[in-house]
């Protein structure tokens, strides 16, 4: 594979802080998203390419300056303090201020309502995470007063950008089909590679500079034990237990052929009502991603959302594997492990490609009965699409079928490891391509 230096990494998300910027209508702008999800690189790189000056506080490693919006809110003394500090003068569209780890400072996110009103030309971000987590009670959340985005691991697009295959990766996002196809078993090696990397970007940039599989796993369960760390730093002391045991479980959850949250595959006996804050934690903590059983594919699907009904992923496909110690010639040469699991990474890696490059509202559909499942349905601004998933070459799918002839949905898709397809009732999409399709 090729390798690539570090400021080569590309992140899609570069381009909504471009839009943010030239934005008539912007305000201080909040980027929420778990550890390690590349917050910090994202915000230094966009100040550093597109500002004369960064003015860049990490309240984490800045014990002097946490207590900065404490005394008052006042503006220009804030101003005045952060020019001290940079060395910089503070000035209207050449400077980005950068607050990172704001959930460190009292009353930072408060602090963001009086930028937006007392000096509204100025470019302010605040990155944070467990931001509402970690955010004292009596803290003001700036409720109109500032834009939000919120930021996921590498999608498998920017990994194999990072790898150097930006032309392939372009290709992909151009549908240029003639030229995919041509490169389809590569695209697959690099999409094995991508179940056992995953898209955090510290263990992608160690696989570029070094192609150590064990190294990247020796990061993964860094990671993975850093989360479980700020369980017991931030979450309350009395749903600490429950929250591990709902984390641990979902491997269990996923390689179940009926991926549906269970409490009793928990522990026995358990109930909604003994888990549902520890599952909402984690989900506002970024590192779980919440799915909602649709009872019907209308407009909106939120409306028709089951909400005693649900599937848990993980945030990254990577880290999956990592907890449940995937050997890499498991995935890559496809032995009985894998095997045994492959449908529970491929639903991982579907859901991670459109939460993290489409805006959309994202279900999935079963009959009363449960008889019957369609894997995702998405919202766009106009319709419900159903998005069938395979992990394999097998393209057999009944419940699919039966629901696209009952609901007779405008676009059908299901993403498979089989080539590009457009048929009458369905369009095949390859796995590689999946956060690339016609939404």
């Amino acid at each position: 594979m090729t390798q690539t230096k570090h400021e080569t990494m590309k992140r899609d998300k570069l381009n909504d802080l471009i839009r943010w910027k030239n934005s008539n209508t912007r305000k201080p702008l909040v980027i929420r998203g778990a550890r390690q999800v590349g917050k910090t690189w994202l915000l230094k790189e966009f100040g550093q390419t597109h500002y004369r000056k960064l003015v860049y506080i990490n309240f984490e490693n800045t014990p002097n300056l946490k207590q900065l919006f404490s005394k008052d809110l006042d503006v220009k003394r804030i101003l005045s303090i952060l020019e001290i500090h940079s060395g910089f003068t503070i000035t209207p569209n050449d400077t980005l201020i950068v607050f990172d780890e704001i959930q460190e400072a009292p009353s930072g996110l408060t602090a963001l309502k009086y930028f937006c009103e007392d000096a509204p030309l100025l470019h302010i971000i605040a990155a944070g995470s467990l931001l509402g987590l970690s955010m004292p009670n009596k803290t003001s959340f700036p409720v109109g007063k500032v834009d939000f985005t919120d930021m996921y691991p590498m999608s498998f697009l920017e990994f194999i950008t990072a790898l150097g295959e930006d032309k392939l990766s372009d290709a992909i996002k151009n549908r240029s089909w003639e030229i995919i196809d041509i490169f389809h078993e590569k695209l697959i090696d690099y999409l094995r590679t991508y179940y056992y990397i995953g898209g955090m970007p510290e263990v992608v940039q160690n696989f570029i500079n070094n192609q150590k599989w064990d190294e990247v796993r020796l990061i993964q369960h860094r990671i993975l034990n850093s989360y479980e760390a700020d369980f017991s730093k931030h979450a309350p002391l009395e749903i600490i237990p429950r929250i591990r045991m709902v984390w641990q479980s979902i491997p269990l959850q996923l390689a179940k052929k009926n991926k549906k949250f269970i409490y009793g595959a928990i522990r026995e006996g358990a109930r909604a009502k003994d888990f549902e804050l520890a599952i909402q934690w984690l989900v506002d903590a970024g590192v779980l991603l919440k799915v909602h059983r649709i009872t019907k594919p209308e407009l909106p699907l939120m409306a028709f959302q089951d909400l005693s009904a649900f599937k848990l992923y993980l945030l990254d496909v990577g880290l999956l594997s990592a907890m449940v110690n995937l050997d890499k010639k498991a995935i890559i040469q496809g032995d009985k492990l894998f095997l045994q699991f492959k449908g529970a990474l491929t639903e991982q890696y579907v859901i991670e490609q459109l939460q993290n490059t489409k805006n959309l509202h994202i279900g999935y559909w079963t009959n009363s009965r449960n008889t019957a499942e369609v894997d995702f349905i998405v919202q766009t601004k106009t319709e419900i699409i159903p998005i069938e998933v395979k992990a394999e070459t097998n393209l057999k799918a009944k419940s699919f079928k039966l629901f696209c002839e009952k609901y007779k949905p405008k676009t059908a898709i299901r993403t498979s490891l089989q080539k590009y397809k457009h048929q009458s009732w369905i369009t095949n999409i390859p796995l590689y391509a999946i956060n690339n399709t016609e939404l």
